[in-house]
């Protein structure tokens, strides 16, 4: 079957719009031929600085005829109807259609419409301009008198269309002037001249000819293997650096590789700066020595052409433009060294963080007393954690953070371990950002931690005080992103941390004083958990605080657990994170509705926690004690929803002893007295699998239950009692999860 060549020729493209490009022109013209019912066998696109191109391989010869009934007006209908039935069908009149008969609508009219097939060549040469015209770069041009807008001036399109056993043919169509045609051009350099081109092995081969790699993942091996051969003749590793390969490689069509070096003393700078240097301004690679593990003063460059001198000139010209920018890094380092990570403090209140959130120095000062306040959670040094808080963004005003906004956190380490602060300082510097990704480390050490968890929880709580929270896809201040983080360093470091007591810490120095002063209740809303989320637990916060608020009454307290609480920012927030750990969780593997049962309860606070008990009880229920239960559990809640419903009222238990009269339902009772305390102390002594082992114990009761015994007597007060002790069952699971939650 003939295969499709299609290249499109101009001046250079961006390297970071080149693989987006491919990808759009191979689904947009396959996309296309499938609409016009040309199915193909594969496709696959190239790009290189200079040109796009695609094969398509396997498509048909031409469109498959089309025959089409298709239903119109009934007999007699209106002219009009009777007119737009012929302009749609194509007809010329009413005659060319043939009538049929149904037998509850009557006769009407039906027109039968033939499409021959057209040649593929045709159908090639509509879509090309309708896509090239229409093509989605991110940012186009238009140039001299044309109205195309393309990435950089297009200057000639090849295409062909052709089986392997004949010539093929050019696909003729014109774009703005520019006439598709089988020329090709090779490199700008190296071989300029036009080349004439059949089919896709044709291309590749006299490309490569012409100095021009046109896949690009081959250039990438191309570079990667030699840059390690280069590396390896003079002792030296590699850095490798993936997304350095993929923007050198959108800059050259014919990679040559070639190694430089700059003086040994701008190897005092620290290796990250050498390297993001020698990165930003010459898109070159570092060197490791593997003997001292530090960088060597060498650097690998990628050259678009093969010199005539091997390269000297362009080795040269490329390292006076790397010792120049080492000489201002050098600088940088330097003057940065000559004051204080503290001493820069002061300068933070100039800073603004967020209009509506006030200055950076403010946001450190709640971050240090947040820190303050969680590191005896964790482990750390009170006083140690506040100072790491204070110092840890205080790199962000040195000149290399100024320069490479990338290394912040990182210089702040370098910076304190200059001036001799305490190693947990350092680390904090770098680790509080941490993890800035799903494949980013967490840290570990106490007050990193601390500083760490402190700064997201106050950038988390500062947007929703805000009223700036992630909406849909929009999330501009990245707070998916610090919740997961959040939920990490809990999770990984096995941490007992309960956040509300934080959450409400964390709003009030954003609020305000005078806030609390001219809005007293305020006090319980900021810690309101209301309805579904550790409601429980935070009246008992609130009852606290109560006692120790003067002139606190009775209505006050009323009003701080009522209605007027919902919608607060503490339950928003802890809603956010549940979504946010429901993601993490089902990621690891753990099932979705077991997420929501447990976190159908109420006091729901505490990560670990909660999911300890989601893998105790998915555990549980792939035992067959566990299905078992659930279907009984299933079947006891129907009972009672439907008989809920109709008597209009709720059923709870416990069950009177005095209406028990079948062995099965006293059975069932008295297991459930056994079995109710168990769950509650095994709960409470966080053992939950011994939980689900005590929760297990009803299975054979609930079974016979249902076997032996008729819910619904005709007895009032039996069926009455009956239904109290199937609430009882329910109640006694809750201990655990929201069992209604759980699918399968």
């Amino acid at each position: 079957m003939p295969d499709l060549l299609l290249e499109l020729f101009s001046e250079e493209i961006p390297a970071r719009m080149q693989a987006q490009a491919a990808e759009s022109l191979r689904k947009l013209v396959t996309d296309a031929l499938v609409e016009r019912g040309l199915l193909y066998e594969g496709a696959k696109a190239f790009v290189t600085p200079r040109r796009l191109a695609l094969a398509v391989h396997g498509l048909p010869g031409r469109q498959s005829d089309t025959r089409e009934e298709k239903k119109g007006p009934r007999v007699g209908a209106p002219d009009g109807a009777i007119q737009g039935f012929l302009k749609s069908a194509g007809l010329a009149s009413i005659d060319q259609a043939s009538i049929q008969s149904d037998p509850k609508k009557g006769d009407f009219y039906v027109a039968v419409v033939e499409r021959p097939g057209r040649p593929t060549t045709e159908v090639i040469a509509e879509i090309v301009p309708q896509i090239v015209r229409t093509f989605p770069w991110p940012k186009s041009m238009r140039w001299g008198t044309g109205s195309l807008r393309w990435v950089r001036p297009l200057h000639s399109i090849l295409c062909t269309f052709g089986t392997e056993v004949e010539d093929p043919e050019v696909v003729h169509f014109e774009i703005d002037g520019i006439v598709s045609s089988d020329i090709t051009h090779g490199h700008r350099f190296l071989a300029p001249a036009p080349i004439k081109v059949r089919r896709l092995e044709d291309y590749l081969a006299k490309l490569e000819a012409a100095k021009v790699v046109v896949d690009r993942d081959r250039r990438k091996d191309i570079i990667l293997a030699d840059a390690k051969d280069l590396a390896l003749v003079h002792g030296l590793d590699l850095v490798e650096d993936e997304a350095l390969l993929e923007e050198v490689a959108g800059l050259v069509e014919w990679p040559v590789v070639l190694i430089g070096q700059f003086e040994e003393e701008f190897l005092s700078i620290p290796d990250e700066v050498i390297r993001a240097t020698i990165r930003a301004n010459q898109k070159c690679f570092v060197l490791k020595d593997p003997k001292t593990g530090r960088l060597a003063n060498r650097f690998i460059l990628i050259s678009n052409i093969a010199a005539s001198d091997g390269g000297v000139q362009i080795i040269a010209g490329n390292g006076r433009v790397i010792r120049a920018r080492l000489s201002d890094a050098k600088f940088f380092w330097d003057t940065d060294r000559k004051g204080t990570l503290e001493g820069r403090l002061g300068k933070f209140d100039s800073v603004t963080f967020h209009e509506k959130l006030g200055s950076q120095g403010a946001r450190i000062a709640r971050i240090a007393r947040l820190a303050e306040e969680i590191a005896p959670h964790v482990g750390a040094d009170p006083a140690l954690a506040a100072r790491a808080a204070r110092v840890a963004k205080a790199d962000l005003l040195t000149e290399v953070v100024g320069e490479f906004p990338e290394l912040q956190g990182l210089m702040g380490r370098y910076y304190a371990q200059g001036e001799g602060l305490p190693a947990e300082i350092a680390a904090a510097s770098e680790d509080h950002y941490k993890p800035q990704g799903p494949s980013d480390r967490v840290p570990t050490a106490p007050v990193s931690i601390a500083v760490a968890l402190a700064d997201k929880i106050d950038t988390l709580v500062g947007f929703w005080v805000i009223d700036e929270k992630p909406t849909g896809s929009k999330d501009p201040y990245a707070l998916r992103r610090a919740a997961l983080g959040v939920i990490r360093i809990v999770l990984d470091n096995n941490l007992r941390l309960p956040l509300l007591p934080l959450l409400v810490s964390a709003t009030r120095p954003i609020l305000g004083e005078a806030h609390y002063a001219s809005h007293p209740h305020d006090v319980f809303r900021v810690g309101a958990l209301a309805d579904k989320v550790v409601s429980d637990l935070l009246q008992g916060l609130a009852r606290r605080i109560l006692k120790l608020a003067p002139g606190a009454d009775a209505q006050t307290m009323e009003r701080a657990e009522g209605q007027t609480l919902s919608g607060d920012v503490a339950r928003d927030l802890l809603a956010f994170f549940a979504e946010r750990l429901k993601v993490h969780l089902r990621e690891r593997g753990a099932r979705h509705d077991l997420v929501d049962a447990v976190f159908g309860l109420a006091n729901q606070d505490d990560l670990l926690l909660i999911v300890r008990r989601v893998e105790a009880l998915q555990r549980f229920l792939e035992t067959e004690d566990g299905k078992t239960l659930l279907a009984g559990y299933r079947r006891a809640v129907n009972i009672l929803r439907i008989e809920e419903k109709k008597d209009g009222e709720r059923y709870e238990g416990p069950a009177d002893a005095r209406f028990l009269v079948e062995p099965a339902e006293e059975r069932l009772a008295a297991m459930i007295e056994t079995v109710k305390p168990q769950v509650v102390e095994a709960v409470a002594q966080e053992d939950y699998a011994a939980a689900m082992a005590a929760l297990a114990h009803l299975r054979g009761p609930v079974d016979t239950f249902f076997e032996a015994v008729t819910v619904n007597a005709p007895e009032p007060q039996l069926r009455i009692n009956r239904l109290k002790l199937l609430d009882e069952i329910r109640a006694s699971t809750r201990a655990i999860a929201d069992f209604d939650r759980i699918e399968g």
